[in-house]
């Protein structure tokens, strides 16, 4: 059954860490050569393989025919991820909106450096405290863990974020102990 393999992958992703899934979508736009943010089935299966993940050329057709939705032979890999990220409660949705919202101070929904001065402290982080970096460069490598793996431009959005949030949550079998760690981290 299809469902299964997407669950066969998804695991097989996630053993890799929270970022196994974003990992994944790093190797599907590396072979990306045209930039249309999509793969036909032998993009797709070769991507699989190249990031390590074996499900079998027949869970590969299923997953790919069932990811397909217009039946054009060609997946978007953005739908593609969303589906393959593990379903997230709305508690867990909604805690992590407000950390979004608590960093972008301007409420733009984009977090840049700007949104950061004044609600993350780079004085303690070990290469500002040596000299070696500036508060921009502190600000940046921070946006840099958020911000898509194949477009780091300093800007984080909402799905950047909850799409790194899903990858933590993965791996978090209670909401309570997810909001809480959430909330404590970003101070809610």
């Amino acid at each position: 059954m299809a469902t299964d393999a997407v669950n066969e992958l998804r695991q097989q992703c996630l053993s890799r860490g929270s970022a196994g899934i974003k990992g994944l979508g790093r190797t599907f736009r590396i072979m990306d050569d045209d930039g249309s943010k999509s793969l036909d089935f032998q993009e797709f299966q070769k991507g699989l393989e190249n990031y390590g993940v074996s499900v079998g050329k027949d869970k590969a057709q299923q997953i790919f025919a069932m990811m397909d939705k217009d039946g054009s032979g060609t997946l978007n890999f953005d739908e593609f991820l969303e589906k393959l990220r593990p379903p997230m409660s709305s508690a867990r949705r909604q805690v992590i909106g407000q950390a979004f919202q608590k960093l972008d101070k301007t409420g733009d929904g984009v977090v840049t450096v700007e949104d950061l001065q004044g609600v993350y402290n780079s004085k303690h982080h070990p290469k500002h405290k040596s000299g070696e970096w500036t508060e921009e460069q502190v600000f940046r490598s921070f946006l840099d863990s958020f911000d898509s793996p194949y477009d780091k431009d300093g800007k984080v959005t909402l799905e950047e974020f909850v799409n790194y949030y899903s990858g933590v949550s993965a791996s978090i079998d209670s909401d309570e102990y997810f909001i809480t760690m959430i909330k404590n981290a970003w101070k809610l």
